[in-house]
Protein backbone atom coordinates (compact mmCIF):
# COMPACT_ATOMS: atom_id res chain seq x y z
CA UNK A 1 0.00 0.00 0.00
CA UNK A 2 1.34 3.36 -1.06
CA UNK A 3 0.70 6.42 1.20
CA UNK A 4 0.54 10.28 0.28
CA UNK A 5 3.40 12.64 2.04
CA UNK A 6 2.75 15.79 2.39
CA UNK A 7 6.06 16.91 4.08
CA UNK A 8 8.48 19.24 1.85
CA UNK A 9 11.54 17.57 -0.10
CA UNK A 10 10.17 14.46 0.53
CA UNK A 11 8.98 12.05 -1.76
CA UNK A 12 5.20 12.29 -3.42
CA UNK A 13 4.18 9.08 -1.84
CA UNK A 14 6.02 6.38 0.78
CA UNK A 15 5.02 2.32 1.06
CA UNK A 16 3.52 1.12 3.75
CA UNK A 17 5.82 -0.09 6.76
CA UNK A 18 7.51 3.15 6.52
CA UNK A 19 8.76 4.60 9.81
CA UNK A 20 9.82 8.41 9.47
CA UNK A 21 12.22 10.16 12.55
CA UNK A 22 11.44 13.62 12.52
CA UNK A 23 14.53 15.73 14.35
CA UNK A 24 13.77 19.10 15.48
CA UNK A 25 15.13 21.27 18.01
CA UNK A 26 13.85 20.87 21.51
CA UNK A 27 11.53 24.73 20.92
CA UNK A 28 11.11 23.98 17.03
CA UNK A 29 7.61 23.87 15.63
CA UNK A 30 6.42 20.18 14.40
CA UNK A 31 2.61 21.08 14.27
CA UNK A 32 2.37 21.98 11.12
CA UNK A 33 4.67 18.57 9.79
CA UNK A 34 2.98 16.60 11.98
CA UNK A 35 -0.65 17.47 10.80
CA UNK A 36 0.27 17.79 7.26
CA UNK A 37 1.36 14.13 7.50
CA UNK A 38 -1.59 13.24 9.37
CA UNK A 39 -4.71 14.53 7.33
CA UNK A 40 -3.19 13.46 3.89
CA UNK A 41 -4.00 10.29 2.74
CA UNK A 42 -5.51 8.75 5.62
CA UNK A 43 -8.80 6.46 7.09
CA UNK A 44 -7.71 6.19 10.72
CA UNK A 45 -5.10 8.14 12.61
CA UNK A 46 -3.56 7.72 16.28
CA UNK A 47 -2.25 10.24 17.96
CA UNK A 48 0.59 9.35 20.52
CA UNK A 49 0.93 12.50 23.05
CA UNK A 50 4.03 12.03 26.06
CA UNK A 51 4.32 15.85 26.13
CA UNK A 52 0.02 17.22 25.98
CA UNK A 53 -3.34 15.88 27.41
CA UNK A 54 -5.77 14.48 24.75
CA UNK A 55 -7.55 17.84 25.28
CA UNK A 56 -4.68 19.82 24.16
CA UNK A 57 -3.89 17.60 21.30
CA UNK A 58 -7.99 17.37 19.84
CA UNK A 59 -7.25 21.65 19.97
CA UNK A 60 -4.52 20.84 17.33
CA UNK A 61 -6.05 18.58 15.21
CA UNK A 62 -9.04 21.20 14.43
CA UNK A 63 -6.68 24.32 14.55
CA UNK A 64 -4.55 22.82 11.45
CA UNK A 65 -8.19 20.99 10.09
CA UNK A 66 -7.86 17.09 10.72
CA UNK A 67 -10.70 15.32 10.53
CA UNK A 68 -11.02 14.47 14.00
CA UNK A 69 -13.76 11.73 13.28
CA UNK A 70 -10.38 9.56 12.23
CA UNK A 71 -8.42 10.38 14.85
CA UNK A 72 -8.04 8.07 18.02
CA UNK A 73 -5.57 10.10 20.79
CA UNK A 74 -3.67 8.41 23.61
CA UNK A 75 -2.77 10.53 26.21
CA UNK A 76 0.18 9.65 28.70
CA UNK A 77 0.07 12.36 30.62
CA UNK A 78 -3.46 13.38 32.16
CA UNK A 79 -3.63 9.97 34.42
CA UNK A 80 -0.03 10.92 36.10
CA UNK A 81 -0.93 14.82 36.56
CA UNK A 82 -4.15 13.77 38.47
CA UNK A 83 -6.25 16.14 35.82
CA UNK A 84 -9.62 14.71 34.67
CA UNK A 85 -10.16 12.38 31.95
CA UNK A 86 -12.16 13.00 29.36
CA UNK A 87 -14.31 9.94 28.40
CA UNK A 88 -14.41 9.62 24.60
CA UNK A 89 -14.57 5.84 22.71
CA UNK A 90 -11.37 7.11 20.81
CA UNK A 91 -9.40 8.71 23.26
CA UNK A 92 -6.72 6.05 24.89
CA UNK A 93 -5.14 6.57 28.32
CA UNK A 94 -1.75 5.24 29.84
CA UNK A 95 -0.98 5.77 33.61
CA UNK A 96 2.05 7.75 32.34
CA UNK A 97 4.51 8.06 29.66
CA UNK A 98 6.77 5.38 31.09
CA UNK A 99 4.67 2.89 30.66
CA UNK A 100 5.66 2.05 27.75
CA UNK A 101 3.98 -1.86 27.30
CA UNK A 102 0.85 0.24 27.91
CA UNK A 103 1.65 2.26 24.43
CA UNK A 104 2.84 -0.33 22.53
CA UNK A 105 -0.10 -2.04 23.02
CA UNK A 106 -3.09 0.28 22.72
CA UNK A 107 -0.74 0.97 18.93
CA UNK A 108 -1.18 -3.08 18.53
CA UNK A 109 -4.47 -3.05 19.52
CA UNK A 110 -5.50 0.30 17.06
CA UNK A 111 -3.71 -1.39 14.09
CA UNK A 112 -5.60 -4.59 14.33
CA UNK A 113 -8.77 -2.96 14.61
CA UNK A 114 -8.71 -0.24 11.90
CA UNK A 115 -8.85 -1.31 8.42
CA UNK A 116 -6.96 1.01 5.67
CA UNK A 117 -4.70 3.67 5.46
CA UNK A 118 -3.58 3.98 9.27
CA UNK A 119 -0.93 6.65 10.37
CA UNK A 120 0.59 6.99 13.68
CA UNK A 121 2.31 10.15 15.25
CA UNK A 122 4.21 9.68 18.13
CA UNK A 123 5.10 12.98 19.84
CA UNK A 124 7.80 11.93 21.44
CA UNK A 125 10.78 9.93 22.16
CA UNK A 126 12.59 12.17 24.14
CA UNK A 127 9.93 12.48 26.68
CA UNK A 128 9.22 8.62 27.09
CA UNK A 129 13.23 8.70 27.41
CA UNK A 130 13.30 11.18 29.98
CA UNK A 131 10.43 9.65 31.93
CA UNK A 132 11.74 5.36 31.05
CA UNK A 133 15.29 5.60 30.00
CA UNK A 134 16.85 5.34 26.62
CA UNK A 135 17.65 1.76 26.52
CA UNK A 136 13.24 0.94 27.22
CA UNK A 137 12.50 3.76 24.86
CA UNK A 138 14.21 1.93 22.05
CA UNK A 139 13.40 -1.32 22.67
CA UNK A 140 9.54 0.25 22.58
CA UNK A 141 10.33 2.12 19.84
CA UNK A 142 11.58 -0.71 18.04
CA UNK A 143 8.15 -2.59 18.70
CA UNK A 144 6.24 0.08 16.94
CA UNK A 145 8.13 0.13 13.70
CA UNK A 146 7.54 -3.63 13.76
CA UNK A 147 4.15 -3.39 14.33
CA UNK A 148 3.68 -0.49 11.37
CA UNK A 149 5.67 -2.89 8.72
CA UNK A 150 3.28 -5.76 10.23
CA UNK A 151 0.41 -3.58 9.44
CA UNK A 152 1.14 -2.02 6.57
CA UNK A 153 0.86 1.55 7.90
CA UNK A 154 3.33 4.29 8.63
CA UNK A 155 4.30 6.76 11.44
CA UNK A 156 5.99 9.91 12.27
CA UNK A 157 8.34 9.65 15.38
CA UNK A 158 9.42 13.20 17.23
CA UNK A 159 12.69 13.41 18.61
CA UNK A 160 14.84 16.79 20.17
CA UNK A 161 18.14 16.80 18.34
CA UNK A 162 19.89 18.16 21.27
CA UNK A 163 18.52 16.78 24.16
CA UNK A 164 20.16 13.31 23.10
CA UNK A 165 23.95 12.53 23.55
CA UNK A 166 24.83 12.14 19.78
CA UNK A 167 25.32 8.54 19.64
CA UNK A 168 21.99 7.87 20.48
CA UNK A 169 20.44 10.14 18.28
CA UNK A 170 22.50 8.47 15.27
CA UNK A 171 20.87 4.59 16.66
CA UNK A 172 17.66 6.22 15.83
CA UNK A 173 18.35 7.68 13.00
CA UNK A 174 19.78 3.99 11.77
CA UNK A 175 16.56 2.72 12.71
CA UNK A 176 14.01 4.63 10.65
CA UNK A 177 13.77 4.46 6.87
CA UNK A 178 13.46 7.97 6.58
CA UNK A 179 14.67 10.93 8.72
CA UNK A 180 13.20 14.59 8.28
CA UNK A 181 15.57 16.98 9.73
CA UNK A 182 13.46 20.66 11.34
CA UNK A 183 16.17 22.91 11.46
CA UNK A 184 16.09 26.59 14.33
CA UNK A 185 15.01 28.49 11.09
CA UNK A 186 12.06 26.00 10.22
CA UNK A 187 14.30 24.45 7.30
CA UNK A 188 13.87 21.10 6.60
CA UNK A 189 15.95 18.28 5.19
CA UNK A 190 14.80 14.82 4.41
CA UNK A 191 16.56 11.71 3.94
CA UNK A 192 14.13 9.19 2.17
CA UNK A 193 16.30 5.22 1.32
Amino acid sequence: MEYDLAIDGAPETIPGGTGILLVHPSTGETDRIDTDFLKTDTDRLLVISTRTTAREVQQKLEYYGVDERKADILDSLSVERGYSRRSAEHVHYVSAPDDLDGIVSIVREFLANNEGKRRISLDSITEMAYYADEERTRAAVEELLELLERHDAVGLFHIAEEVHDPDVLEGYRELFDAVVTLASDDSIETEFE
